[in-house]
């Protein structure tokens, strides 16, 4: 299984953007997706979750709430994280994860993607 992350680039303060996730592979299911951010010397935090199988439950870190929107295209098992009214500190690495079952081997497993930047000036 693979995660590709697309959408982040340079911003100003105010401003908008979405990130997507897409995940590639077979013989697998997703159980639920996850996005994370890693600003510059800081530790990877979360930031917002949805469960793929069965309803898309979300949940989020404080400091976004109201601000940012996890979503999901089932039939495509991608994400998005729509970005508005982006600040200063929401300057970072942002990091698409899934926690998956291998269907042909019953296994659990995690995958991160490549990590796309979100830059955002003041």
């Amino acid at each position: 299984v693979q995660l590709v992350e697309s959408g982040g680039g340079l911003v100003q303060a105010g401003d908008s953007l979405r990130l997507s996730c897409a995940a590639s592979g077979s013989t697998f299911r997703i159980n639920a997706m996850y996005w994370y951010r890693q600003a510059p010397g800081k530790q990877r935090e979360f930031v917002a979750s949805i469960t793929i199988a069965g309803g898309a439950s979300t949940n989020y870190v404080d400091s976004v709430k109201g601000r940012f929107t996890i979503s999901r295209d089932k039939p495509k098992t991608t994400i998005y994280l729509q970005m508005n009214s982006l600040k200063s500190e929401d300057t970072a690495v942002y990091y698409c994860n899934a926690h998956l079952m291998n269907i042909g081997t019953m296994e659990d497993l995690e995958v991160w993607g490549q990590g796309t930047l979100v830059t955002v000036s003041s």
